[in-house]
């Protein structure tokens, strides 16, 4: 199996090379240099503070590239959980109760698609994306899913086979817009056909 590429970085050599040594010490991990930084597939931040320098860093490499991030710091402000995670952090940990053993298994579960956000994060997201569906997406026509609400209903009557004609009837709206519906939905997501559409609604959960 091949070893999981790590890049680490921290603002203290010291701190860094302690992050290194430990993270070397997996043979499943391979921690790469400082230049091959946009090749890893999980990034490993370790800092006192996590601010907008490590931010702007970090969302400056997720234009080069698809990358995980663990952020392991002893001061995290919950009002800064919705830009990390658009920065890619999928799992922040304490770096003073973090023990080498448990940042190895975090970094191999990310790795694989898992996250880390303790319990009181985890209720501080929800509360945020609930923030957000209520005064920003509903009042817009918006779900969570990006999807705006008449064409998630559009989408339903379609994965029940019904047609044109049938959903411009049970929706009360006309055939164009029920075609216009349709194709600003598929060109906004790339799709190519309604089944297409239907299919990614699935995938997405949303019908």
């Amino acid at each position: 199996m091949e070893a999981v590429q790590v890049a680490v970085r921290s603002s203290d050599a010291v701190t860094e090379f302690g992050a290194v040594t430990i993270l070397r010490s997996s043979p499943q991990l391979r921690v790469v240099k400082p230049e091959e930084e946009a090749q890893a597939s999980v990034v490993v931040v370790v800092e006192e503070f996590a601010g907008d320098e490590v931010f702007a860093h970090l969302r400056e490499l997720r234009t080069e590239a698809r990358q995980y991030c663990v952020l392991v710091t002893d001061h995290f402000r919950a009002a800064d959980l919705m830009t990390a995670i658009e920065c890619g952090v999928v799992a922040v940990l304490p770096r003073r109760e973090t023990g080498d053993a448990e940042l190895v298994s975090v970094v191999l579960s990310v790795s694989r698609g898992a996250a880390y956000l303790s319990p009181s994060l985890q209720g501080m997201l929800l509360a945020q994306l609930e923030r957000m569906r209520r005064d920003v997406l509903e009042p817009n026509g918006l779900t969570l899913s990006g999807l705006a609400s008449r064409e998630r209903d559009v989408l339903r009557l379609v994965a029940d086979g019904f047609g044109t004609d049938e959903i411009a009837s049970e929706l009360a709206y006309s055939e164009r817009t029920v075609k216009n519906v349709l194709y600003g939905l598929m060109s906004r997501f790339e799709l190519n056909t309604r089944a297409h559409a239907v299919a990614f609604a699935l995938r997405a959960g949303v019908i």
